[in-house]
C-alpha cells in the first residue's frame, strides 16, 4: 500500500507557498497511488518550488532533512537525468535509419537551390534549352526561380491546421509524393505554365518536408544526441545545394540540360518515400492523438511503446520502453489537466507557454534571415573577382569552393552542439556575422584597396552562420515547442522563414539601389547586433534536456 507521508512538509512558508505545497503533495499522491515505483521522475515537482525561495524539509531524504528548494531542483533533476540517460540506451544501427530518410527531405530541399542556378542558364540558352520557348522575360525567369518558394510558402501555411492529424510520418509521405510529383513535371513540362505548376508542387513539398523533418527527428532521437542529429539535417541541406552544383555543371553543356537538373530529385524522393514508408511514427504523436482523445488511450499506448522500442533497437514491447513511455504519458496528462481530451483552438500557439516558445523560434529564424543570408553570397564573385581569383570568374565554381566551405563549418556545429551547447554557438557565431558585415561594409566604404579584407569577411560570414543561425535555429525550433501545440508551432516558423526570406530576397536590389552596398551590410550588421541581444536575452540552453524537461521546465 503507498504511503500517505506527505511529499514536502514546510518550513516557514507564507500562505502563499503552503497553497503551493498542498497542490503538489496532492499531484505526487494522485500519481504515487496509481504508480508506487513512479517516484523522483516526476519533473513537476521542482518546477512547482523553482520560484520559491525558502527552505523546507522533505521526509523522502532521511539524510537532508533540512535543504532549499534550489539544493533539491538540482538532486532531482540529476536523478531525472540518470534515469533518463539509462531509459535512453540505443543501438546507433536503429538511430541511422529514422534520422536519414527524414533527412533526405532536407537535402532535397537544399538540392533545389543548388541545381535552379544551373537550370535557368540552360533553360535561356538559345542551343542549349531544347524548347522553342527560351526567351524569358524577367518576371517569367522571377517565377521559375521563385516558384518553389512561393510553394513552400503556401505549404508552411497548408499544414498549420492539419499538422497533428496528418502525424510526421504521414507529412513526410507526402512531402516525398510532392517532391517526385513537383520534379518529374518539371523535367518533362512542354511549356513554361506546367513548368510553373511543377515549380509550385515541389515547393509544397519542401514546406511539408521543412516541417515534418525536424519535428519527426527530435521527437524519435535519443535527447542526448537530438542537437547533434537536429543539426545534421542542416548539412544535409548544404550537401543538397552541392549536389545541386555538380549535377548542374555536369549538364550545363547538354541540350536540355535543365530536364536532368530538376528531374534528378525524383528518384530521390522515391528512396525518401520508401524509407518513410518503413519507420515507425512518433511515439509522442501517438501519446498526444490519445490525450486529445482522438483515439483509444490503451491502444495508442500499445502502439508507442511498440514504437519506441524499435526506434530504440530493443525487443518489441520491452520493459524499458513501457517505462518511459508511461513517464511521457503521465507528464502529458499533467501538463494539460482537465483540459486534456481538447485538441485547442487555432490560435492557441499564441497564449501562455506556446507564446513563449514561439517567441523563441520564430525569432531566430526571422533574424536567421534578415541578417542578410539570402543576400550576403551576392556579392561573393565579385569580391572574389577583386581579390584576383581566377576561378572568380566561374560562378559554378565559386559555389561549389563556398558550399564546401558550408559543409566544413556545419560539420564543426554538429561536433560541438551536444558538447558546448546551443546558446554558446549562437552568441559566438552571431559575434562572428556582426563582425564580418562591419568589414563588409568598411571594405565598400574606403578600404577598397584590401580585398583580402573583403575575402576574409565573406568567409567569416559564410562559416559563422553555418556553426550558429544554420544549423542551431532549425533545432531550437524542433525542441522548443510543448507538445500540444509543437506541429502548429514549427509550421509557423517555417512559415516566417520562407517569408522573410522572400521579404528578403524581393527588397534587396531596391535597398541596393538606394543604400548601395556600403550602408545595407551596415544595416544587415546593425540588425546582427540586433540578433545578438535577443539570444543574449530571450534564448534558454536546452542541451541535454528531454523535450518533457524543457516544456516544464524552460516554457513554464
Amino acid at each position: 500500500m503507498a504511503s500517505t507521508q506527505p511529499l514536502f512538509t514546510d518550513f516557514n512558508l507564507s500562505s502563499h507557498s503552503h497553497r503551493r505545497i498542498a497542490t503538489v503533495n496532492h499531484r505526487y499522491h494522485k500519481i504515487h497511488s496509481s504508480n508506487p515505483s513512479y517516484l523522483l521522475s516526476f519533473p513537476q515537482i521542482c518546477s512547482s518550488f523553482s520560484q520559491l525561495n525558502t527552505r523546507f524539509t522533505c521526509p523522502m531524504f532521511k539524510n537532508m532533512p533540512l535543504i532549499s528548494s534550489r539544493k533539491l531542483n538540482l538532486k532531482v533533476r540529476a536523478s531525472v537525468a540518470g534515469e533518463e540517460a539509462y531509459q535512453d540506451e540505443f543501438s546507433w544501427s536503429s538511430v541511422i535509419l529514422p534520422f536519414l530518410f527524414p533527412a533526405l527531405g532536407g537535402l532535397l530541399f537544399g538540392y533545389d537551390i543548388g541545381a535552379t542556378s544551373g537550370a535557368t542558364l540552360s533553360l535561356q540558352s538559345p542551343e542549349l534549352s531544347g524548347t522553342t520557348w527560351f526567351n524569358l522575360s524577367a518576371v517569367q525567369l522571377g517565377l521559375v526561380v521563385s516558384g518553389s518558394l512561393y510553394g513552400a510558402l503556401f505549404g508552411s501555411i497548408l499544414v498549420y491546421p492539419i499538422a497533428d492529424f496528418l502525424g510526421r510520418k504521414r507529412e513526410l509521405l507526402l512531402a516525398a509524393l510532392l517532391y517526385f510529383l513537383g520534379g518529374s513535371i518539371t523535367a518533362y513540362a512542354p511549356g513554361l505554365d506546367i513548368l510553373l505548376i511543377g515549380r509550385v508542387l515541389y515547393g509544397l513539398g519542401i514546406g511539408l518536408a521543412m516541417h515534418g523533418a525536424p519535428l519527426y527527428i527530435a521527437e524519435t532521437c535519443p535527447s542526448q544526441i537530438r542537437g547533434t542529429l537536429v543539426s545534421l539535417k542542416e548539412l544535409f541541406i548544404v550537401l543538397g545545394i552541392l549536389l545541386g552544383y555538380f549535377v548542374g555543371s555536369f549538364q550545363i553543356d547538354a541540350v536540355g540540360g535543365w530536364r536532368y537538373m530538376f528531374g534528378f530529385s525524383a528518384p530521390v524522393a522515391i528512396l525518401m518515400g520508401l524509407g518513410v514508408w518503413g519507420l515507425p511514427p512518433s511515439p509522442r504523436w501517438l501519446l498526444l492523438r490519445a490525450v486529445q482523445g482522438k483515439a483509444s488511450l490503451q491502444e495508442y499506448k500499445e502502439k508507442a511503446i511498440v514504437a519506441l522500442s524499435k526506434l530504440r533497437g530493443r525487443p518489441a514491447g520491452d520493459k524499458v520502453s513501457e517505462k518511459q513511455i508511461e513517464d511521457t504519458l503521465v507528464s502529458l496528462k499533467s501538463a494539460y489537466g482537465s483540459d486534456q481530451e481538447s485538441e485547442g483552438s487555432i490560435f492557441e500557439v499564441f497564449q501562455g507557454p506556446s507564446l513563449k516558445a514561439f517567441v523563441i523560434g520564430g525569432g531566430l529564424v526571422l533574424f536567421q534571415q534578415i541578417t542578410g543570408q539570402p543576400s550576403v553570397l551576392y556579392y561573393a564573385g565579385q569580391i572574389l573577382q577583386t581579390a584576383g581569383f581566377s576561378a572568380a570568374a566561374d560562378a559554378t565554381r565559386v559555389s561549389v569552393v563556398i558550399g564546401v566551405f558550408k559543409l566544413l563549418m556545419t560539420s564543426i556545429a554538429i561536433l560541438k552542439v551536444d558538447d558546448l551547447g546551443r546558446k554558446p554557438l549562437l552568441i559566438g557565431g552571431i559575434s562572428g556575422i556582426t563582425l564580418s558585415l562591419l568589414l563588409l561594409s568598411a571594405y565598400y566604404k574606403f578600404l577598397g584597396g584590401f580585398p583580402l579584407i573583403a575575402v576574409g569577411a565573406l568567409l567569416l560570414y559564410v562559416g559563422c552562420y553555418q556553426i550558429s543561425f544554420g544549423p542551431i535555429s532549425w533545432l531550437m525550433v524542433s525542441e522548443i515547442f510543448p507538445l500540444r501545440t509543437r506541429g502548429k508551432g514549427i509550421s509557423l516558423a517555417v512559415l516566417t522563414n520562407f517569408g522573410s526570406n522572400a521579404l528578403v530576397t524581393f527588397a534587396f536590389s531596391p535597398l541596393k539601389e538606394l543604400l548601395g552596398a556600403e550602408n545595407l551590410f551596415l544595416l544587415f550588421g546593425a540588425i546582427a547586433l540586433l540578433s545578438l541581444a535577443f539570444v543574449l536575452l530571450y534564448v534558454p540552453e536546452t542541451k541535454g534536456l528531454s523535450l518533457e524537461e524543457i516544456e516544464n521546465k524552460i516554457l513554464k
